[in-house]
């Protein structure tokens, strides 16, 4: 029992989903790390809650 070989077609689709994954990771990465800056500076808290003197 053979495996037929893949249609180049199967090559392109594979190259197309592998730029779009590796872009949606990108992009991901980009929200984390600006989700993590502005946690770490104190960005988030509304003016209501922080202490007044």
């Amino acid at each position: 029992m053979s495996f037929r070989e893949d249609h180049e077609l199967h090559g392109r689709r594979f190259g197309r989903n592998l730029g779009v994954a590796l872009t949606l990771v990108v992009f991901i990465g980009i929200v984390f790390g600006l989700t993590v800056v502005k946690v770490t500076r104190g960005d988030y808290e509304p003016e209501n809650a922080r202490i007044q003197n």
